[in-house]
């Protein structure tokens, strides 16, 4: 499932040419003889004369004349200047194309949990509600990014996979694992994750390619229908989907309390000439799902509906050997909670508006001692709502609270790039008006040495911060009490690790510890009848973790390095786990919400197999083992269980359309991964999508 990397010493010969002048050389860190040179997405390079566009849809593989080599995209979420993935001195996973088409999976948030580092907490079925961490960590403590802009909701995290996009507009996935602080600032304190879409052709480039179309349709399970269809097109692509399903479960009373119905939409376009390279995005999601026990175990007929607007313009300019990568962006999101569904007699409805406005400029420069990255950042987060904040001057409708923010930050960042050696240092400096904090330093230095064609060794030491959420400042509702007053969260990490890299194995293990604290959890003491839940900041949390993965190529072991691609198709075999414990000051009688409910053990395999003609097969396996409790509807403290799910697909893949079966939770495992939420048992679907033209 991990891209390879190979490491070669000989000239490589390439077909096609992309778009830069110097940085695929100054990156790769090879000798190279250029024919017509083919790169995917190679975005921060320039070209000799003019720009030509690239597909990230194309394919990644160079040929020599005896083999095979893979140059991957330099833009990476590992650093603030862009590098190649080889060159990379800190890892990235990476969820490819192939990955996501070949995958059982119903939702973005459900291709996550091919991701051994990654956490995904479902909490609803085809991506109605998702907590998703990393290494431990909540789902508040990681920033989510599309194309590379920030999307994180400040009022809660627990909405933020909340998409335009659907899943047949991902080009890949990028995590990154540990703080990302001097790459992405406040809020990527336990990682990252970028969710990068196909890139539309426009301006110069327009003649360059052809429209082209494709539509799906899907039923299954639980009276689950999904339809969708996209347009690509020179003036750029357009994406819409529609999704719904009765739901797994009922209420007491009989009523639908894990129904779901929603849609998306997502127009991408571009513009690009000599000297210019404008990328933009709009999208706009819609859904309500009944949230079942989601907040409270008491009233099991809950109901959310959330409305997501995302807009951002992103361009890139060159002006001699100085880069310049601006963005600006605006995010508005409606959410209305209902702890008892249709009706406010008892508990008026929670209302909230949150806009985000943001503008990014960041920048690279090559010299005599390596490359150079400088920047800022300045993000203003406002919240309007019916009971968070602070009493607004003038009331309207719903809203009677709000609070703003805005956060201002300043990086800097410089990569030695050697044959074999890349070390990468550099700070973010990061002031807040919320709580009026000083303007703090969280530095970071990585590291990495190729040894021969195949093997890598790394280490890294970075820190990040996190601000509070808006739920955790003020939501002090319905059994919950908060405090505004919460400091941010702070984490300190080291980890080093290895991997190796050829045509017939990918491999890698990684060993880290994290010092977390000032740590921000919900938690309620079991010893009284009337607790209630409390925001704190807890002390020091010491998590430590390893990570191992290995993804064999099966046609490579069975018919050699010379088997035909075209002829025997995609077979690989994956085998990935890791390891957390985490040491912390916590009392017998205290429950947490969030902080204390870790994974232990997350092992998962992969196969993905050709059997025959246009057959083609994905199984995956997933053991999980978390730890920590929750309390039953009948009071009764319960610890999580230990569990194991297999899901598969089976398609029938030709060129103008294909025709597939999925199954997830193939063995009808019942189990519960948060709170007293129980996940369904085996949910069958089968669907086809058709290329238009």
């Amino acid at each position: 499932m991990y891209k390879p990397q190979f490491n070669q010493r000989k000239a490589l010969r390439f077909r096609q040419f992309t778009r830069k002048r110097w940085a695929l050389f100054a990156c790769v860190g090879r000798v190279v003889t250029i024919g017509v040179l083919s790169v995917a997405t190679l975005q921060s390079a320039e070209a000799a004369s003019r720009h030509v566009s690239t597909d990230e849809e194309s394919s990644d593989t160079t040929r020599t004349a005896d083999k095979e080599a893979m140059l991957d995209d330099v833009e990476i979420t590992g650093s603030r200047a862009p590098l190649a993935i080889g060159q990379s001195a800190r890892m990235v996973t990476v969820l490819s194309r192939e990955d996501i088409q070949a995958a059982p999976v119903q939702s973005i948030n459900d291709l996550l949990k091919i991701a051994t580092g990654v956490d995904v907490r479902q909490r609803g079925p085809i991506g109605a509600q998702t907590d998703i961490g990393i290494r431990g960590g909540t789902q508040e403590q990681i920033t989510i990014l599309l194309n590379g802009i920030n999307i994180c909701d400040p009022q809660t995290g627990h909405n933020a996979f909340d998409l335009p996009c659907d899943v047949s507009d991902i080009v890949r996935i990028e995590v990154l694992e540990g703080p990302a602080g001097r790459v992405y600032g406040t809020s990527s304190l336990a990682g990252a994750i970028n969710i990068v879409t196909r890139s539309a052709q426009t301006g110069a480039a327009a003649g360059k390619g052809s429209a082209n179309g494709s539509v799906r349709v899907e039923g299954g399970s639980f009276g689950y229908l999904s339809a969708g269809g996209r347009l690509a097109m020179p003036i750029g692509s357009l994406s819409a989907s529609y999704t719904r399903s009765d739901g797994y479960s009922r209420s007491k009373a009989g009523a639908l309390n894990s129904d779901y119905s929603g849609g998306k939409a997502f127009y991408q376009g571009a513009y690009q000439d000599e000297n210019l390279r404008l990328r933009w995005h709009a999208g706009i999601t819609a859904k309500g799902y009944g949230s079942n026990t989601f907040y409270s175990a008491k009233f099991d007929e809950q109901y959310e509906h959330t409305l997501k607007m995302l807009t951002a313009l992103q361009g890139e300019v060159t002006a001699g050997r100085l880069h310049l990568r601006p963005s600006v962006y605006w995010n508005r999101i409606y959410d209305r909670f209902e702890l008892i569904r249709g009706t406010e007699e008892k508990v008026p409805f929670n209302h909230h508006r949150t806009d985000i406005f943001g503008v990014n400029m960041n920048s690279w420069f090559d010299w005599l001692l390596g490359r150079t990255a400088l920047g800022a950042e300045f993000r203003n987060e406002d919240l309007v709502s019916g009971n968070l904040g602070e009493p607004l001057n003038e009331p309207h409708g719903n809203y009677k609270y709000g609070i703003n923010r805005s956060n201002l930050s300043f990086h800097v960042e410089h990569n030695i790039l050697l044959d074999r050696f890349t070390f990468s240092a550099g700070f973010i400096a990061a002031k807040n008006t919320w709580n009026e904090m000083p303007f703090k330093i969280y530095p970071g230095i990585d590291a990495s040495y190729r040894i021969g064609d195949n093997w890598k060794v790394y280490a890294s030491y970075n820190t990040s911060l996190r601000m509070p959420s808006f739920t955790e400042l003020y939501y002090s509702v319905g059994g919950h009490k908060a405090d505004k007053y919460l400091r941010p969260e702070e984490l300190r990490a080291v980890e080093c690790g290895v991997s190796y890299n050829s045509r017939l194995l990918q491999a890698k293990a990684s060993a880290f510890h994290h010092h977390q604290r000032n740590t921000i959890d919900w938690i309620m003491d079991t010893r009284d009848a009337d607790a209630i839940w409390q925001s704190v900041n807890l002390t020091k949390i010491n998590t430590l973790g390893a990570e191992t993965s290995v993804t064999l190529d099966l046609n490579t072991l069975l018919h050699g390095p010379q088997y035909d691609p075209q002829a025997w198709g995609r077979s690989t075999l994956t085998l990935a786990y890791c390891y957390l414990h985490q040491q912390k000051d916590e009392m017998e009688y205290i429950q947490s919400q969030y902080a204390l409910e870790y994974l232990r053990h997350k092992l998962t395999a992969a196969l993905t197999t050709h059997i025959a003609g246009n057959l083609n097969m994905t199984l995956n396996y997933r053991f999980q083992e978390r730890m920590g409790s929750y309390t039953s509807v009948s009071g009764e403290v319960c610890n999580y269980k230990p569990y194991s799910v297999v899901d598969g697909r089976l398609s029938w893949d030709d060129a103008a359309y294909s025709v597939y079966v999925e199954v997830n939770n193939l063995l009808g495992c019942h189990y519960v991964d948060y709170g007293n939420v129980p996940q369904p048992g085996c949910w069958l679907m089968a669907g086809t999508k058709v290329r238009l033209f």
